[in-house]
C-alpha cells in the first residue's frame, strides 16, 4: 500500500517532533524593510517588486524552518489579491517548499457543486489536461475545503486525495470569533451545526485510512475554543486536525493540548508569531527570529504533550 498523505504528515511530525505548520501569510506593509527595497531597485514600483518581494521573503522564512516542521501553509488570498503575478508567487512558494521536503497545505478553503468542485480539486490536488499531457497546477500537498454544500462538493477532492495520495482538512470549527453566528447554532436534533459537521467528516475519513492509523480527511478546528475541540477529537479519533489559533489569535499549549489524541493527530498553525517575530530596527535578522519563534514553539507545544 503506497503512503496517504497522513502517512506522509505523521512520519514527518515524528522525524522532526514537531506537530507545527507555519503560515505564510505575507503583510506586504511588514516584510522588511531592506528585502522591499532591493526588489524596488530591481523591477521599480510595480506589481513585480512586491511580488518577488513575497517571494524572496518566503523563501528566506522556508530557508530557516524547513529542518524543524513538517508543512507550510500558504494562504491563498494573500497572493490572489496581487492577480496573476500573486498567483505565480504562490505557486513558486509552493514549488520552493516541496523542492525542500515540505508537505504543502494550500489553504484555498474552496467549495461548489460537484462539477466545479471536481475543477477546483484538479487544479490544487491532481493534475490539468493541457491537450496531450497532464500538469500539476497549483503543488500542494493537501487543501482546506468547506463542506457547506453537503457530500457532492466533497467527493472530488476526495477522488484526488484517493487518487493521488493527497489529504483534505474540512472546516468544523473554526477560530475566528463570529463563527459561532452559524456553527455553535443547535439543530432540530439537539447537536450543533459544528457537531453535524463532524460526524459527516468522520464518516468521510473512513474512505482513506493510512498505514499509521490516520485519515487523510482531517479537519480544521480552531484551537480558541478549547473545550469544543475536546469534544470533536471524541467524535473524529481518526482525522489529523489542523489547528489554526495558537500565537497572534491568543491561543497557548494548554488550549491545543486536546486536539492531540495521546500526543499524536494534530498540527497546529502559526503565521504571525512566526514570520514577523523580528524587530522592524532589525529587520536584516527576520529569518534567524522565524526560527527562534519556531523554536520556541516547538518546546511550548511538546511540554503539554
Amino acid at each position: 500500500m503506497s503512503l496517504t498523505f497522513a502517512d506522509r504528515l505523521y512520519q514527518s511530525i515524528e522525524q522532526k517532533n514537531s506537530p507545527i505548520c507555519v503560515g505564510l501569510d505575507p503583510f506586504v506593509d511588514k516584510l522588511p524593510s531592506h528585502l522591499v527595497a532591493d526588489t524596488r531597485k530591481a523591477f521599480g514600483d510595480n506589481i513585480q517588486a512586491l511580488t518577488q518581494a513575497i517571494l524572496e521573503f518566503n523563501k528566506h522564512i522556508i530557508d530557516a524552518i524547513y529542518d524543524i516542521v513538517p508543512a507550510v501553509k500558504p494562504q491563498i488570498a494573500f497572493y490572489e489579491q496581487y492577480g496573476i503575478a500573486g498567483l505565480e508567487a504562490y505557486r513558486q512558494t509552493c514549488m520552493y517548499a516541496r523542492d525542500k521536503g515540505l508537505l504543502v497545505i494550500a489553504d484555498i478553503k474552496r467549495n461548489d457543486i460537484a462539477t466545479t468542485a471536481h475543477a477546483y480539486a484538479q487544479a490544487y490536488l491532481g493534475t490539468t489536461k493541457v491537450f496531450n499531457q497532464e500538469v500539476e497546477m497549483f503543488p500542494s500537498d493537501a487543501v482546506t475545503i468547506n463542506a457547506y454544500l453537503g457530500k457532492d462538493g466533497i467527493d472530488p477532492f476526495i477522488q484526488e486525495c484517493k487518487k493521488h495520495g493527497k489529504g483534505v482538512f474540512i472546516l468544523v470549527r473554526t477560530s475566528n470569533p463570529s463563527a459561532k453566528d452559524f456553527q455553535d447554532k443547535t439543530l432540530i436534533h439537539g447537536a450543533t451545526l459544528f457537531e453535524a459537521v463532524a460526524e459527516e467528516v468522520e464518516h468521510w475519513s473512513k474512505e482513506i485510512i493510512g498505514n499509521c492509523g490516520w485519515s487523510s480527511i482531517g479537519a480544521v478546528v480552531g484551537a480558541t475554543y478549547p473545550e469544543q475541540a475536546k469534544k470533536l477529537r471524541e467524535i473524529m479519533p481518526n482525522c489529523f486536525f489542523l489547528v489554526p489559533g495558537y500565537g497572534a489569535q491568543g491561543a497557548t499549549a494548554q488550549d491545543v493540548k486536546p486536539c492531540f489524541k495521546q500526543g499524536k493527530g494534530a498540527i497546529i498553525n502559526a503565521s504571525r508569531s512566526i514570520l514577523y517575530a523580528f524587530d522592524p530596527e532589525k529587520p536584516e535578522y527576520f529569518a534567524e527570529k522565524a526560527r527562534q519563534a519556531t523554536v520556541a514553539m516547538q518546546k511550548d507545544i511538546l511540554a503539554v504533550l
